[in-house]
């Protein structure tokens, strides 16, 4: 069933609309099997499947890491973290640092600003950044290309399928006033254009089916033949290049401490990585990449 299950979210972070029957085909299971797995794994919250805007899109042009080492519980610190509108994730880690958070903001002034207000916090001992220069992998970064102009309809779309990004084209017509078919259109065009990604969230941590582990890597040579070499493991989540201590960075997913292992001396063994240096998510407190669209969003869509 791990295994089921794993293949089960993993082609549905390739594609968190594709058919049952699709599914069914690509995992060599029953339609009857994989309906009632699907089921199964929404309703008890092990996975959301839910549209992400492009972060370019929305003018999010500086996206980073942020480490944090506190003095103490750092429940009071991570509370502060979920409420920022910037995170899009905040988990508690194990390693040198307690706490990491990813922001996504549209300037460096407004980076510093953010980083200043973090180190501000009580029980912050210190920070550590990581700017992403490429995002080479990762689930909710769809490459927006430009030149694509959404309206209110397309907005009120996306605001449907960030909630539910499986919701039925009779769903969403309902919802926003179209036809099926005319819903269709603009969801393929949405997501044909780089504007959203309709992805599968897993739930991770200790209390969870799959286990997280972050990775900076410093490389010594060609950087693309290390970058070519992870674009297509299946177990690697994410992964950017970064300006900082590490030059490039990644999170692995495994059902265990062995797998995890296993995947993180098989980065170890790749020609030009020099060193690495990991850190265990113990628990992901936020993964949320809904953002509400607002009306300079809608018209600013053609830039």
């Amino acid at each position: 069933m791990v295994n089921f299950d794993a293949e089960l979210v993993r082609a549905l972070q390739d594609d968190g609309r594709a058919s049952i029957h699709d599914l069914a085909a690509e995992l060599g299971q029953s339609r009857a099997a994989v309906s009632a797995r699907l089921r199964g794994m929404l309703a008890d919250g092990t996975v959301r499947v839910v549209a992400a805007v492009d972060p370019a899109f929305l003018g999010q042009n500086v996206l980073a890491h942020v480490s944090i080492r506190t003095d103490g519980t750092t429940e009071p610190v991570a509370e502060h973290l979920r409420g920022l509108s910037e995170t899009v994730l905040v988990s508690a880690v194990g390693g040198v640092h307690d706490l990491v958070t990813e922001i996504r903001l549209g300037s460096m002034p407004a980076l510093h600003h953010l980083l200043a207000q973090i180190r501000a916090l009580p029980r912050v001992v210190d920070i550590t950044t990581l700017i992403y220069s490429t995002v080479i992998k990762g689930f909710f970064v769809s490459e927006y290309r430009g030149g694509l102009r959404i309206d209110a309809t397309d907005a009120a779309l996306i605001e449907q399928l960030q909630r539910d990004g499986r919701a039925s084209f009779r769903a969403l017509g309902e919802a926003v006033r179209l036809s099926p078919s005319a819903v269709a259109t603009r969801v393929d065009r949405l997501i044909a254009g780089g504007v959203i990604k309709i992805s599968a969230v897993e739930a991770r941590g200790l209390a969870q089916r799959q286990l997280s582990l972050g990775v900076g890597l410093n490389l010594a040579g060609d950087d693309d033949t290390v970058i070519e070499a992870i674009r297509g493991w299946r177990g690697v989540d994410f992964a950017a290049r970064t300006l900082g201590r590490f030059d490039l960075i990644m999170t692995l997913v495994e059902p265990s401490a062995g797998a995890l292992y296993a995947s993180l001396e098989r980065i170890r063994a790749l020609p030009g990585v020099s060193r690495t240096e990991a850190w265990f998510h113990l628990a992901v407190l936020k993964e949320d990449y809904a953002r509400t669209l607002r009306p300079a969003d809608v018209l600013a869509a053609g830039r």
